[in-house]
């Protein structure tokens, strides 16, 4: 209940805020849980990925400092969000994810590359995928970076790709890891090709 909450509250300031957000394929979006991936382009497109998908719910790994303020824990638990310690990360960042994936209606949005300001795929998505069976589903956004930008209600838009499967009864080779991250990195390219062919991503944090 507090999820549904929480994304209707969403939804509501984002429309507030910008108001001029599209989606583009949604049909391609399985029915049962999956994996949700892109690269992270900014700290609230998160946000947009989830309201794109809605109706499904989603989990999302936060890091572990803002589990330590009462109030931000509270809501952070009931929003579906687990901690994660990024300089040591343990067992719980593959266990938690593959057990909910498992035994709740609740999907997972990750990013890859870790940060927003890496680009560097990393495999732990492969692992939870695979472990959990479920697919992974490439998607982008393209818009503002900056919550000035977004005030200023510049274009939003979050396309879907097709879903990516792994062999859940198979361990997968160094080879097989990598040719699933190219696939995965040209998913990210004809995403935004299709949005946008000139598309280039500027990293604002780095001017």
């Amino acid at each position: 209940m507090f999820y549904s909450f929480i994304r209707i509250v969403a939804r509501i300031i984002v429309f507030i805020i910008n108001g001029n957000a599209h989606y583009l394929n949604k049909e391609k979006l399985p029915k049962d849980n999956y994996i949700l991936v892109g690269p992270h382009r900014a700290w609230f497109d998160m946000i947009y990925f989830a309201l794109g998908a809605s109706p499904k719910k989603f989990s999302f790994m936060a890091k572990e400092e803002l589990f330590k303020n009462p109030i931000l824990r509270y809501i952070l638990i009931h929003a579906n969000a687990f901690p994660v310690d990024r300089k040591n990360p343990g067992p719980s960042v593959i266990k938690t994810p593959v057990n909910w994936l498992k035994k709740r209606d609740l999907s997972l949005i990750m990013f890859p590359s870790g940060t927003r300001h890496s680009q560097s795929l990393k495999g732990g998505v492969l692992l939870i995928a695979r472990l959990a069976g479920v697919p992974i589903v490439p998607a982008v956004y393209q818009g503002p970076t900056t919550m000035k930008d977004l005030l200023k209600r510049k274009k939003v838009t979050v396309a879907f790709g097709d879903p990516i499967t792994i062999n859940s009864r198979k361990k997968l080779t160094d080879d097989q890891q990598h040719a699933i991250l190219e696939e995965m990195v040209s998913s990210f390219k004809k995403l935004d090709a299709q949005i946008n062919p000139n598309y280039v991503y500027i990293d604002k944090s780095k001017h």
